[in-house]
């Protein structure tokens, strides 16, 4: 009897492995009755991660989102599945426990069927407990082995992980390969050996760039693999996934049984993603990420990451072009850039322990690696610039390392008084729905169906309120229109700060666009009339708490800090705010005792290096 593999197609992770935004709630809707007729898939994925944020991002209610975009694939019987990352459940920072339980439960009854669990530091305490929630709000249990390739990630290594979580009772596998660098027989041999373990599911997931991943497919099939995520044209291969028509033909080449492809409904689906591409996602991907390319072999970065990194890239070969002006030095250009981060990758990461290169942790190495190169070339040390989540990270607080520290590391983290942490990583968390009730309460803010809105804002809080507020959706409009008019040049004259209004659900916002380097006394930020529009505190006496990177202001990252407040005294070396760049919230420490006199942005706010943040005298 022919053994049978069934496909499902990756349509979040598509997107976000090509760019920064998935498509809007009414694209979704959109394209799914076209997806539906292919007729070709089990199972779709359909949120998680990233896909809450960028909702949130786009001034839009992500539970709104979940709920249209689930709903035609069960009335047809096609699974939907979602991303979990474990502790830190769908952000980049870990979550309290009553928050995750109340993930699942929500996450279910909006629509979402399975759970595919994975920690970055493949912890089985972080990944067991969802195996729990799951099961209790009636979902399926998929559990990941992160996969990737140093010393230590070995068969045997994976192998005793997939038995813990058989053990602990999830109900599938996943062999997440997700920078495409697990070796075709490597990866056959931790399939094989799962099935001896128990015949249980298993979905293997992998992305194109290094160029493995077809003989992944085709081995990890013939090992007995159940499920294989694919992507689809103009989406596919690239930092993306192999094409469902290219899976299907090799697979029924090979001797399996496959699901046939309605071709005339997999050319509407692909015009439908170039219309969302020409519509404005395109503007967020960068064509190198369309591309493969065996440079990420060495470095091992996720597909889903290098969506986002040519951005990130073009933002800080800016900041690094600009320093090296003004010291007379040779501009850099992108292609050196990228040399040099991979390069320092592959220098931090097994100096860091060897995390899985996978988010969080992926964006961790990369985000040092990539604070290293920019402080180097700025004439600073290796290691000056680590986020406190890092730290995290690199203390055991966020799980265990899969490999030793380098002693520089150890150093550094002793020098600086930090202890190292190797209990359960949950207890670092401690439960938080209750605050959120309250401050809900105080703002006047329903809980939602479910306890959606609830859980929305515990999980994702300072983007929330920036939704709520619509200074989210102002600031997206904006820089959409941004994009266009430098797409588009001679449309709108780009070297002048621009004030373009943009409408959120009726309310005007009047927002300052500037294109390349500009006066800061020129701009006039986003000015709404909305009751929830925060005014920056006036300039005071003092000295300048200078921004040390590009990114978005917060004076807090969670509810369980209390934000910094014109006249209050701080000490040397107290965190009095953020700066959250390339998802990571980098603390801004004072650097002298005093009194804060200004708070000079707002939260929220774009900032770019050496910006005035606050005041203290």
């Amino acid at each position: 009897m022919e053994k049978e593999v069934k496909f499902s197609l990756v349509f979040r992770d598509m997107w976000q492995s090509a760019g920064k935004y998935v498509p809007r709630v009414d694209q979704l809707v959109k394209v799914a009755p076209a997806i539906i007729e292919m007729g070709c898939f089990a199972r779709v994925e359909t949120n998680g991660g990233g896909f809450e944020q960028v909702n949130l991002l786009f001034g839009e209610n992500p539970n709104n989102a979940v709920r249209q975009w689930t709903k035609p694939f069960h009335e047809v019987g096609i699974q939907t599945h979602m991303l979990d990352r474990a502790l830190n459940g769908l952000r980049m920072s870990p979550v309290p426990a009553d928050v995750r339980k109340l993930f699942y439960k929500v996450k279910h009854a909006q629509g979402t069927d399975i759970t595919r669990t994975f920690c970055g530091l493949n912890d089985v305490r972080n990944i067991i407990p969802s195996i729990g929630y799951a099961h209790d709000a009636g979902m399926i249990s998929q559990c990941c082995l992160c996969i990737t390739y140093s010393p230590i990630h070995t068969v045997e290594y994976y192998l005793n992980m997939a038995k813990q979580l058989i053990d602990a009772g999830c109900d599938e596998i996943c062999i997440k390969d997700m920078a495409g660098i697990g070796r075709p027989v490597f990866l056959g041999k931790i399939v094989a050996g799962i099935k001896k373990i128990k015949d249980i599911p298993i979905q293997y997931h992998s992305h194109a760039a290094p160029g493995f991943n077809m003989a992944s497919i085709l081995e990890v099939c013939k090992a007995g693999c159940d499920y294989v995520d694919v992507g689809m044209d103009p989406l596919s291969w690239g930092t993306g996934h192999a094409d469902v028509i290219a899976v299907q033909a090799m697979l029924k080449d090979a001797g399996f049984k496959v699901a046939e492809i309605n071709m005339t409904a997999y050319m509407k689906v692909r015009s439908m993603i170039q219309e969302f591409m020409d519509d404005f996602l395109g503007l967020y991907i960068s064509l190198r990420n369309r591309m493969m390319n065996s440079l990420l072999v060495g470095p091992g970065l996720p597909g889903g990451m290098m969506g986002s990194l040519m951005a990130d890239l073009e933002t800080n070969l800016e900041s690094i072009n600009k320093y090296k002006a003004k010291h007379n030095q040779p501009l850099m250009s992108q292609d050196e850039l990228l040399i040099k981060l991979f390069d320092e990758v592959s220098y931090v990461w097994p100096r860091v322990g060897y995390p899985c290169l996978v988010t969080p942790f992926s964006q961790y190495v990369k985000n040092l690696a990539l604070m290293n190169v920019i402080q180097m070339e700025k004439g600073k040390e290796r290691w000056s610039m680590i986020a406190d989540d890092i730290w995290d990270m690199i203390l055991g607080k966020a799980g265990k390392l899969a490999g030793p520290l380098a002693p520089e590391i150890i150093e550094k983290a002793k020098a600086e008084g930090r202890t190292f942490f190797n209990d359960n990583p949950q207890d670092n968390y401690p439960d938080q729905l209750d605050k959120y009730r309250q401050m809900m309460q105080e703002k006047g803010w329903e809980f939602g169906q479910d306890d959606e809105e609830l859980f929305e804002y515990a999980m994702h809080p300072a983007q929330y309120e920036a939704y709520r507020s619509g200074k989210a959706k102002a600031d997206f409009l904006a820089d959409v229109e941004k994009r266009r008019a430098e797409k588009n040049a001679g449309g709108m004259n780009t070297k002048e700060p621009q004030v373009l209004t943009v409408d959120v659900n009726g309310q005007p916002y009047r927002v300052t666009v500037a294109f390349g380097e500009v006066d800061p006394a020129k701009l006039g930020g986003t000015q709404a009339a909305a009751p929830t529009a925060q005014a920056a505190a006036p300039a005071g006496e003092g000295k300048d708490i200078l921004s040390p990177l590009e990114g978005k202001f917060f004076l807090v990252k969670n509810a369980q800090e209390t934000p910094v407040k014109v006249g209050d005294k701080v000490n040397k070396g107290d965190v009095i705010c953020y700066v959250e760049a390339m998802k990571t919230y980098n603390a801004i420490r004072a650097e002298f005792s005093g009194t804060v006199t200004a708070i000079c942005v707002n939260s929220g706010d774009a900032v770019s290096e050496d910006d005035v943040l606050m005041k203290i005298a």
